[in-house]
């Protein structure tokens, strides 16, 4: 009998962790970016990540003084972001973009993408639509568009 309220115990133990880390893992946009704090990057893609919940784009910006910072540019799910027209050979390794977005909370290297403008003109939409991002109608799926 013992026994078996411990192997319940263990398993209702690990149920709130896996739940726990879901959600932790999908998180509303106010909880790590900041609105306030617009930000515009011009630099290469070296790598992206078309993974769930959010597809994350890594991009090294070079600064006036030849430094580079390497930043986290979070974006939509992966099959949103396919709707939306992005390709796997739109994001590939050494096309330059330009970002904008809004810079995390930690002001770290690291932000929410909102919109990729490529280097043939064409401008698509990156981010998580209805988790707290300001709605600036760039996103056509918002509400009231």
């Amino acid at each position: 009998m013992l026994k078996n309220v411990e192997a319940q115990l263990a398993g209702f133990g690990f149920v709130l962790f896996v739940l726990g880390t879901a959600v932790q893992a999908h998180h509303a946009f106010a909880a790590e970016f900041d609105a306030n704090q617009p930000v515009r990057l011009q630099g290469k893609i070296t790598k992206m990540e078309w993974i769930n919940p959010h597809s994350w784009m890594h991009l090294d910006v070079e600064k006036e003084d030849g430094t580079v910072e390497s930043w986290m540019i979070e974006a939509g799910p992966p099959g949103a972001l396919v709707r939306r027209g992005w390709t796997k050979t739109s994001v590939t390794p050494g096309i330059e973009v330009l970002v904008e977005g809004y810079q995390a909370l930690d002001g770290a290297f690291r932000a929410n993408g909102r919109d990729v403008t490529f280097p043939d003109g064409r401008r698509l939409f990156a981010g998580s639509s209805g988790t707290g991002a300001p709605l600036d109608g760039a996103d056509s799926t918002e509400p009231g568009r």
